[in-house]
């Protein structure tokens, strides 16, 4: 038979919602996931719904038109 891992585990993509305060909740991302994106510490993203997912994007600053 198989190990079971438990979920939350370095190999599992399940996670935890918390709560920081009355009005903010979060979810912690994989290392993996960041390592993959290339993203780091204190990188600004974008955190959208899109039915009943949720997408978490990298935040563009716009674009400075010319005029």
């Amino acid at each position: 038979m198989g190990t079971k891992r438990a979920h939350g585990s370095k190999s599992e993509p399940v996670r935890k919602i918390g709560k920081t305060g009355t009005y903010t909740y979060y979810v912690t991302l994989p290392k993996s996931v960041v390592d993959d994106l290339s993203w780091r510490d204190g990188q600004k993203v974008v955190v959208k719904k899109s039915g009943t997912k949720i997408v978490i994007e990298d935040w563009k600053p716009p674009r400075k038109t010319q005029g």
